[in-house]
């Protein structure tokens, strides 16, 4: 696919020219010759006394030398040692000596001298060390002139150098010279880590002059090339390269695999990937660890993070173990989905192995555990780094401020920051959002404002997030005028406000009901051609429930998605609260069941994301969802609500227990609600008066004796000793007695002198 011959990828420059040194038979006559027998006789005899030719020394006579004891592989070793600081050792020596080193197999020696040769030729285009080693190969013995023109191109490709090394490769082939394999092998590893501009077009025309000048690809040319067209996402041209590789009866090896199984876990491909790890068994290459660990990442990528403990297990049946990588890997997984406890379990797992976390994973912990609010443990983690030797990074401070500030540590914060830039570290912007958004959350808001004007004076240009965090502090503190100025200032400082620019500033006046404006801000926001997103309508959507305007607020969700705007669980819950709060459950139930069969909604927002995508904040109108269920005796659905909360992992807290258990108890589902109860104390929660009154009467109604007998003895367990003794007699004796409406009265009376628990964390259940 050659536009032209590879001879002219790079345009040639004009050859230096160079003095034709003499012949053997006319140098033997000179004073060279002289001085070089000279040097001989002493390396021979008194090599200590080199030194004092030195200064008559020329390359002639070195020339000399070298071509006379080029036989004698220690004598001219000896040589060489004295000879190459030396300042007569010219270029051309150097590549006489190339061959040489070639000719004694000492090719670690030749590829650095290969190196400084390139480093001390820096105009050079690759044209006068050929010719000087074109020279030099008639002058010596050494038949390995294709091995030297390898280890040159390779070295030139090594520093990067690749059109020095395209130019002496087409130099060699016009000379008659035949570039093995790795010249080429070296060009292209180079062309494709340096990922300059065309690199694609440069490497498939490097390997079909492969193909043109009979140079056969080995497995190393194809694992480049696959190696490169994975690394940028191209699987489909790494897998044709992989086909020809096979139709070329060029085995594959494990590097292959690993490459491609790498570009298929990329793409989140790795049900492919599997199958590849699979494959490669049947062809009787034996996947290694570095194979595990690539399927271990893109699992943990795609969040599939179950499945890496079939991938351990089968690390151990393999008899391999897990290092670092592997560790590593799996616990940034876990902390990114969260699952703290397991990250720690494995952290603890890889340190009693001897392993270390690198920066990275130390990173990922520490801000897990400032996330979850746990700073000391995130010091902790930190501590340790330096401890291990490890120099935390940018990220590794930045992740620390922006824990210390959320959580209202401003002063350690800051003293982080200073630390930070002592150690090296320039604060970037996302530092200075994270303090940003610390003030602002904190309420201090004129001091964030400090933050942005110092970042301002240090040549740092405050971006979009840096003035949205601002106008969204001023919308929550209600100063909307300061809020607005921001938001003034930030479009004079040529910096456009976004989509969370706008959503703050209708939030902000909603909270003071000026609806009007707020949809007059959400239109000017679309007619800039901003999509608002789902905390916008969630936004403008709650302001109409609270003002009780459902049908408007049900409207602007079907605004939403007409134009193509996806409601997330926040709407749909606002909604359902808003319907609840005005007792029109059967309206909500129906918002559900839209859920599940309207074609407008598309079908990945179903009941069951309403549970799994809930936060905390969000549980509360998962509880008025329940209540108004429970309201209406619909406790079919509410159970799908309460059973999917488990199933997604997310433990109930003692509200909504007490309101499934109230409304089971409502509707004579009183097994069902006594299982529930059990299920509430085990979890250590206390119920609350009401729902301990409700269901202690279903109870006593169902004629559930024994049942009835457990929940009086934790009521009476879970007491205060004192104010209620006598009280707790009472129940005691007419409990015994079977006088149930005595101690329905008792519980009554003690609950309204507030001598009963309501709901919290007991002890008990635990």
């Amino acid at each position: 696919m050659f536009a032209k011959p590879l001879s002219f990828w790079i345009p040639k420059m004009p050859i230096i020219n160079l003095q034709i040194h003499r012949s053997l038979s006319t140098l033997s006559a000179t004073a060279d010759a002289v001085l070089a027998d000279k040097a001989l006789t002493l390396l021979k005899r008194h090599p200590y006394q080199l030194n004092s030719l030195s200064s008559e020394f020329t390359p002639e006579a070195a020339f000399n030398l070298l071509l006379k004891a080029q036989s004698d592989q220690t004598l001219t070793l000896k040589f060489l040692k004295w000879a190459q600081p030396q300042p007569f050792f010219t270029p051309k020596l150097k590549c006489l000596t190339l061959h040489i080193f070639t000719k004694f197999k000492l090719y670690k020696s030749a590829q650095t001298l290969a190196q400084n040769l390139a480093v001390d030729l820096p105009r050079d285009d690759g044209n006068f060390v050929f010719s000087c080693l074109k020279e030099t190969y008639h002058l010596c013995d050494s038949t390995s002139s294709s091995a030297v023109i390898d280890l040159v191109v390779k070295s030139y490709s090594h520093l990067n150098m690749i059109d020095k090394a395209v130019n002496i490769v087409n130099s060699a082939k016009v000379h008659g010279f035949m570039p093995g394999v790795l010249s080429y092998n070296a060009i292209l590893d180079s062309v494709i880590r340096s990922g300059r501009n065309n690199w694609v077009k440069f490497a498939e025309e490097v390997y079909n002059e492969m193909g043109k000048s009979r140079v056969s690809p080995n497995v190393y040319t194809y694992n480049v090339l696959i190696r490169g067209f994975c690394g940028v996402g191209d699987l489909e041209m790494g897998l044709r390269f992989f086909s020809e590789m096979e139709k070329n009866n060029c085995l594959a090896n494990v590097v292959t695999y690993n490459t491609l199984i790498d570009g298929y876990c990329k793409l989140g491909r790795i049900d492919d990937a599997f199958k590849l790890l699979r494959d490669m068994g049947l062809k009787g290459i034996e996947p290694n660890l570095i194979s595990y660990n690539v399927i271990i990442n893109g699992l943990c990528r795609e969040g599939r993070l179950k499945e890496t403990k079939g991938i351990l297990n089968e690390i151990s049946r393999k008899g391999l173990v897990p290092d670092e990588v592997t560790y590593n890997t799996l616990l940034n997984g876990y902390c990114k989905e969260g699952n703290l406890h397991q990250a720690l379990v494995l952290h603890a797992e890889m340190v009693r192995n001897g392993l270390s976390p690198n920066v990275v994973t130390y990173t990922s912990l520490i801000n897990s555990m400032c996330k979850s609010g746990n700073l000391n443990r995130a010091m902790e983690f930190f501590d340790q780094m330096h401890v291990r030797g490890l120099r935390p990074n940018e990220k590794t401070y930045t992740t620390l401020i922006n824990g210390f500030s959320q959580h209202g540590f401003l002063d350690e914060a800051y003293r982080l920051l200073n630390e930070m830039t002592k150690n090296g570290f320039m604060p970037s912007i996302v530092t200075y959002n994270a303090l940003i958004k610390g003030h602002c959350t904190g309420g201090r808001v004129e001091e964030a404002v400090g933050v942005l004007h110092g970042m301002a004076r240090k040549g740092l240009a405050p971006d979009v997030v840096s003035y949205s965090t601002i106008i969204s502090g001023f919308s929550r503190s209600q100063e909307l005028d300061k809020a607005f100025d921001t938001k003034r200032e930030m479009v004079e400082k040529g910096v456009l406000p976004d989509t969370i620019t706008y959503s703050s500033l209708i939030h902000g006046l909603c909270e003071q009901r000026r609806i009007t404006e707020a949809c007059e801000l959400f239109q000017e926001m679309l007619s800039r051609g901003m999509s608002p997103d789902e905390f916008t309508y969630t936004t403008l959507i709650n302001a109409y429930c609270t003002e009780g305007d459902i049908p408007q607020a049900l409207r602007l969700h079907d605004e939403m998605i007409q134009k193509g705007f996806l409601p997330d669980v926040v709407t749909y819950s606002v909604l359902i609260n808003g319907l609840n709060k005005q007792a029109r459950t059967m309206e909500a139930k129906k918002l559900l069941l839209k859920l599940f069969y309207d074609e407008s909604v598309p079908s990945d927002v179903i009941y069951n994301t309403l549970i799994e995508n809930c936060t905390n904040i969000e549980f509360q109108n998962v509880a008025a969802l329940l209540k108004g269920f429970c309201m209406k005796g619909l406790m079919n659905e509410a159970d799908r609500v309460f059973e999917l909360m488990l199933q997604r992992n997310h433990m109930p807290n003692e509200a909504v227990y007490d309101i499934i258990i109230h409304g089971h108890s409502k509707v004579g589902n009183v097994q069902r609600a006594y299982d529930l109860y059990k299920k509430m104390v085990r979890s250590g929660f206390v119920p609350h008066t009401v729902t301990i009154i409700v269901l202690v009467k279903a109870l006593h109604t169902a004629g559930m004796n024994e049942e009835l007998s457990q929940v009086i003895e934790n009521i009476l367990r879970s007491c205060r000793l004192t104010d209620a003794e006598l009280a707790k007699v009472l129940v005691e004796i007419n409990h015994k007695e079977g006088n149930m409406d005595a101690v329905l009265n008792v519980l009554t009376e003690m609950a309204k002198d507030g001598l009963l628990p309501n709901s919290g964390r007991s002890t008990y259940g635990q």
